[in-house]
């Protein structure tokens, strides 16, 4: 058994703003929503989400053995997350405009877990971030980080949602686990779902995909419904942009996220004339390969 005190002490120390820790248990109500939101068509080309549901929503089929889950969120707001000029039709997503999160998370929670083996020699372990069928943000919520917002995303009083997550599924339990916020919330406020140009947010906190400029500028293209984009070439932040909570966060702590590339140098001709050399030189370490110079290139204009 290892002591909750240890393990948030160690999340910290390498460079996670938030920790909780949960059971491995099935997550029915939030997999009851999760299939609805299938049925609904909303994951439009996301075809892959329909696949290892029961996995996703309980970590003990993911990784046998597993006992708890402890769950971190390190914040990525910069001073690009507070938005664009008027008019800018070459916006990117700030967290894109730092080094590729999966590699960094994975590095803090393998360093995470070889800090908590000192203290559980035998402790077997996997770490994932966005990288396996795994509920992060309903996770997040049961380890009492934040709440699911209006526009889906998890939201946490002290650091808004500009955040990102990664877990480390255990075969340890845990002397105290954590539990949801109380009292917190979005309340009355819309400003996300009225800030979303394509009205991509539903009345039930979930995205229709087929209208999220997020999913148009990054995943798999083959919807035929057209939409304006608004300036996104790669991600979206709009419905960030206007959240209160993070129009008062602050900015991020770790240096692993500061950004390595600065959109305000590059308009659309310069992301005309780029090469496939420059392009890699600048944004190869970043989320931005995912998308690739070509698939960016036809994002401009919209």
């Amino acid at each position: 058994m290892i002591a909750r005190k240890v393990i948030i002490n160690a999340a910290h120390s390498v460079g996670f703003d938030l920790v909780g820790v949960v059971p491995a248990q099935s997550l029915d109500v939030e997999r009851n929503m999760f299939n609805t939101w299938l049925l609904r068509g909303r994951h439009s080309t996301l075809g892959y989400l329909e696949r290892n549901v029961e996995k996703r929503f309980d970590a003990r089929l993911l990784v046998e053995g597993s006992r708890s889950v402890v769950v971190c969120a390190v914040s990525y707001m910069s001073p690009f997350s507070r938005g664009y000029v008027e008019g800018c039709c070459t916006k990117i997503a700030s967290y894109a405009l730092a080094r590729d999160y999966h590699t960094t998370i994975k590095e803090m929670l393998r360093d995470l877990a070889a800090r908590l083996k000192e203290h559980a020699p035998d402790m077997q372990f996997r770490a994932f971030t966005d990288s396996a069928p795994l509920a992060e943000k309903s996770l997040a919520v049961r380890a009492g980080l934040g709440w699911i917002g209006r526009n889906s995303l998890l939201v946490t009083p002290e650091y808004g949602s500009m955040l990102l997550l990664g877990e480390l599924v255990i075969d340890e339990a845990v002397d105290e686990y954590d539990s949801p916020l109380d009292a917190v919330g979005c309340g009355e406020c819309r400003r996300c779902v009225e800030a979303c140009p394509n009205g991509a947010i539903m009345d039930d906190r979930s995205i229709d995909t087929h209208r999220c400029i997020s999913c148009r500028t990054i995943e798999r293209e083959g919807a035929t419904e057209s939409i304006s984009l608004d300036g996104w070439i790669f991600g979206c932040d709009a419905c960030q942009h206007v959240c209160p909570y993070n129009q008062k966060a602050p900015m991020h702590r770790n240096r692993y996220f500061d950004p390595i590339v600065d959109p305000t140098m590059l308009d659309a001709e310069r992301w005309t004339t780029m090469t496939e050399q420059e392009f890699n030189s600048m944004a190869g370490d970043t989320p931005m390969t995912r998308a690739g110079l070509e698939r960016i290139r036809r994002n401009i204009g919209k």
